[in-house]
This record gives structure tokens, C-alpha cells and sequence, in this order.
């Protein structure tokens, strides 16, 4: 791709950014650089590529790629999405506080707690759909603020332009687990936000066959401190999981539309069964993160809590699904239905499940690009159970 990427449309971008045809070969695919180590030219003259776990070209056009769909100024792939947030915490140190979601994925809130907290980090649960509650958790010695929008699973949404200027005016850097919207529908980086992550195992790959994780800063200076991470802790994204992150990401903006469209048609009729009591979806004009999610991206995207009311209901339903896969993961082209109380918030206590709305009824539904009315029907049949 010659010229300035940034001038190109989304879905040009993200066929082409980071990709140019191979210059030995013309191969328009970026080859598998399945190798640990490079020949060196001559002792004492550094080379571009020296050994993999630093350099790899495959892995670097796959950060290249999600910088400029996120509009940042360096990417950065890792080995899980739990990785990247890893790094991304490699910036707090023994005493630094931050102020987190309070409804965040299981994992996320595991490692804080059980990880980091006894290194001395602090943290400060918040409803962040009301920036004042931001704002009045923040202390001198807060680092960092921690987001979702819309959160895992309860869909909370959060105005991140008033957020980081609150967080800005007091200090503190500002995150945004953006996995569940993508860049194609949300760039918090241009809502005012310093750093972006991604589970690429969701959404960018998009099909299920692929673990890892991205981390975009705004800065070029955090950017070199992340290099500096990926270096030294190692948890790098494979050559062959970086390809088919990339593969996958060619067809994003495609893949979305169809999610979404899918979804709306779901929660359309999931709202209209007798046997559902309550469905989440920022897309919904009743939901009370609508107008702001309006505000701030260009979809709603395709995740769907509905509550069932208890866990027998829940358990009548999931065990009957058919076409839906009763999995865990989202953001793959197979509609992928799961039970987050018991699976990705199993390791969160029943309590705070609870005070969160997170309950033992509530389902989550991750659409796929199926037919819709197969889906549809799935879901009927597997209801009639309840």
C-alpha cells in the first residue's frame, strides 16, 4: 500500500495496512515467518531481525495493522488478551492506585485482585456509567482508569470522552477494553483515551481458531515501553496465530455488519418471547446506555444478555440449544451462547455477581453470521424446555 494509510477508508485499511505485497515473492498474503532466530551479516552490525521473540515480520504487520485501525501510534500482539492487559499494567507500580469498572470479564477482575493487589496496587470498583462516580474515586495517587463500555456481560456503557477528560484533569491515563465493539464500531483513542486492548481471540480473528491479544497506545513513549515488555516478559503472539489474526481481520467490517444485523433481529424477537424477562443490548432505546453509545460509536454490536430468572431456567435453555454453541469465547462467526455466572465470571464471588446484576438466570449470546432464522429457530425450540 503506497501513500499515507491514514487518508484510506476503514475496510481499505484493514485489507491493506501493514501489508504490502511481499518485495522478493509479489505474494499478497504476508508469508508465515516460522523461524526463531536470523542470520546475522556481520559481528558488530545490528541487524533489523535478530531473534523472534524481539523481531518477528509477521507479527509486525499484524501490529502495524491494529494501530492504524485504532488510530494509534504503535500496536502491540501478545500471546492472550490477558497478556496485553498484563503489559498494559507494567505501568503501575507498588502503591499506584486505579480505578476499574466495576463490571469487567471474570479474568480481568481475577487478576487485579488476586495478582496484582498483593504487590501493593490498589483498585477502585465504579459504576462508570456516571462519570461523577470516576471522579470522586480518583485519589493522588490514581495512575489509571480502567474500562469497559459495554461491559462483560451486564452491558453497561461508558461515556469515555467524559472519563478521560475527568481523568486528565487529575493525572491519570485512561484504558478501554474495546473487544466487544472492534475498531470497525468504536475508536477510543479518538474519544480521548490513552490506550486500547483487545482479546484478538473475539472479534478481529473471528473465527475461533486463534488466542491472543492486542495493545494500542496513542503515545509513540508507552509504545516503546511496551516494546520494551514484549521483550523482556515474552508472551508474543506466534507468527502463525499473528497470520490468521490478520486473516481475519480482512473481513471485519463485513463480518460486523452481519453480526449486528443478526443481533438486532435476535433481540427483536427474544423480546417478544413470553418466556424471556429482561433482554441487555446497548442497541435497545430503552437501554440506559443508548444515546451515548450512539454518541460515541457507529453500532451497537452483537452481544445479548437476557435474563431467565433463575438457574433452572437458564440450564433448561442451554441445554437444549443445538446450533447455538454452548461455549465459552465470543466474536466468532458461529453464534456462541454461554452461562457467564459459571463460566467467564465463575471466579468472581456470588455477591458481587449479584450486586452487579450478573445473576444465575442471566444468559449471553454472542451472534453469529448464520442465517437468522435458523437461529431463531434454535432459540425457540431450545426456550420451549423452560
Amino acid at each position: 500500500m503506497k501513500g499515507d494509510p491514514s487518508k484510506l477508508g476503514f475496510a481499505t485499511r484493514a485489507i491493506h495496512a501493514g501489508q504490502p505485497p511481499d518485495p522478493r515473492t509479489g505474494a499478497v498474503a504476508v508469508p508465515i515467518y516460522q523461524t526463531s532466530t536470523y542470520v546475522q551479516s556481520a559481528l558488530g552490525e545490528p541487524a533489523e531481525f535478530e531473534y523472534a521473540r524481539v523481531q518477528n515480520p509477521t507479527r509486525f504487520a499484524l501490529e502495524a495493522l491494529v494501530a492504524s485501525l485504532e488510530g494509534g501510534a504503535t500496536g502491540h500482539a501478545f500471546a492472550s488478551g490477558m497478556s496485553a492487559i498484563a503489559c498494559l499494567m507494567t505501568l503501575l507500580k507498588t502503591g499506584d492506585h486505579a480505578v476499574v469498572s466495576q463490571n469487567v470479564y471474570g479474568g480481568t477482575w481475577r487478576y487485579f485482585t488476586h495478582l496484582l493487589e498483593p504487590y501493593g496496587l490498589t483498585f477502585s470498583w465504579v459504576d462508570t456509567t456516571d462519570p461523577a462516580n470516576v471522579e470522586a474515586a480518583l485519589k493522588p495517587e490514581t495512575k489509571l482508569v480502567y474500562l469497559e463500555t459495554p461491559t462483560n456481560p451486564v452491558m453497561d456503557v461508558c461515556d469515555i470522552a467524559a472519563i478521560a477528560a475527568i481523568a486528565h484533569r487529575h493525572g491519570a491515563l485512561v484504558a478501554v477494553d474495546n473487544t466487544f465493539l472492534t475498531p470497525f464500531l468504536q475508536r477510543p483513542l479518538e474519544l480521548g483515551a490513552d490506550f486500547v486492548l483487545h482479546s484478538t481471540t473475539k472479534y478481529l480473528n473471528g473465527h475461533s481458531d486463534s488466542i491472543g491479544g492486542v495493545l494500542i497506545p496513542k503515545s509513540a513513549s508507552h509504545g516503546e515501553r511496551f516494546y520494551f515488555v514484549q521483550k523482556s516478559q515474552g508472551a508474543i503472539l506466534s507468527p502463525f496465530d499473528s497470520f490468521l489474526t490478520m486473516r481475519g481481520i480482512k473481513t471485519l467490517p463485513v463480518r460486523m455488519e452481519r453480526h449486528e444485523t443478526n443481533a438486532r433481529a435476535l433481540v427483536d424477537h427474544l423480546l417478544r418471547h413470553p418466556k424471556v424477562q429482561k433482554v441487555l443490548w446497548p442497541g435497545l432505546p430503552e437501554h440506559p446506555g443508548h444515546a451515548i453509545q450512539k454518541r460515541q460509536a457507529s453500532g451497537f454490536g452483537a452481544m445479548i444478555s437476557l435474563e431467565m430468572g433463575s438457574f433452572a431456567a437458564a440450564k433448561a435453555m442451554l441445554d437444549r440449544v443445538r446450533l447455538m454453541a454452548f461455549a465459552e469465547s465470543l466474536g466468532g462467526v458461529e453464534t456462541l451462547i454461554s452461562h457467564p455466572a459459571s463460566m467467564t465470571h465463575a471466579s468472581v464471588p456470588a455477591e458481587r455477581r449479584a450486586a452487579l446484576g450478573l445473576t444465575d438466570g442471566l444468559v449471553r449470546i454472542s451472534a453469529g453470521i448464520e442465517d437468522v432464522e435458523d437461529l431463531i429457530a434454535d432459540l425457540d425450540q431450545a426456550l420451549a424446555a423452560v
